[in-house]
């Protein structure tokens, strides 16, 4: 019981595990659309960053939008420098578990991958998303731009009155500007792509969030 509560509480940055300089191996391509997994964002394309509990569903409910170019999987917000998947479900990486989105803005909006961000998941559970307990599965929402910041916090408030008109407690999602993003192993990658019956442990409240920020990030 002691290490089921410790995994849900934040590791001080003192505690945390360093890790190590170079980076760890994944893939090279997106497995779904055959583009190069990267960290460069082609010209007229925009990234944004989400963490919404285990990365698999996560994903997967992404790479499906039209005008989104790629997604991956990492680890973000936390103290570990390119840590292993071991080493942040210890609980002492501080390290999320993020989707990284590639899209264009040209044919969907960031408002619109904030509708999908809120009603994924649900944001109102702290350091867990239903059976998946640990750091490493909060919310987060981590920003590029001050419009997606503005949008992030206006969509957070519009969302946190319909669910408290549903029942649900106070949205516990972080909003911060987008940390650095350590990209996960390969076989992480696209890995509901690669293993259709595999977990996916994400849903949502069923509780619709209003899109109307004004906010064309």
């Amino acid at each position: 019981m002691f290490g089921f509560l410790k995994k849900a509480q934040m590791v001080d940055a003192a505690e945390a595990l360093q890790g190590r300089d170079a980076p760890i191996p994944t893939a090279e391509t997106h497995f779904v659309s055959g583009r190069p997994l990267s960290l460069d964002v082609p010209e007229g394309f925009e990234e944004a960053m989400f963490g919404m509990g285990c990365f698999w569903g996560v994903e997967r409910m992404f790479w499906k939008l039209d005008g989104v170019y790629s997604t991956m999987v990492g680890y973000a917000a936390g103290f570990t420098k390119n840590p292993t998947y071991q080493e942040v479900c210890t609980g002492q990486t501080g390290h999320n578990e993020v989707v990284r989105v590639v899209y264009d803005p040209s044919i969907i909006s960031f408002a619109e991958l904030l509708k999908v961000f809120w009603e994924g998941h649900d944001p109102t559970q702290g350091m867990r998303q239903g059976n998946d307990v640990g750091t490493q599965y909060r919310s987060g929402i981590y920003t590029y731009s001050d419009d997606q910041a503005q949008a992030a916090e206006e969509t957070r408030k519009q969302y946190a009155t319909e669910l408290e008109a549903s029942g649900y407690g106070p949205v516990t999602t972080e909003i911060l500007p987008a940390p650095a993003f350590y990209f996960a192993e390969d076989y992480h990658q696209q890995y509901l792509a690669k293993n259709p019956n595999g977990y996916c442990g994400i849903g949502g409240t069923g509780v619709t969030c209003p899109i109307g920020t004004g906010v064309s990030a």
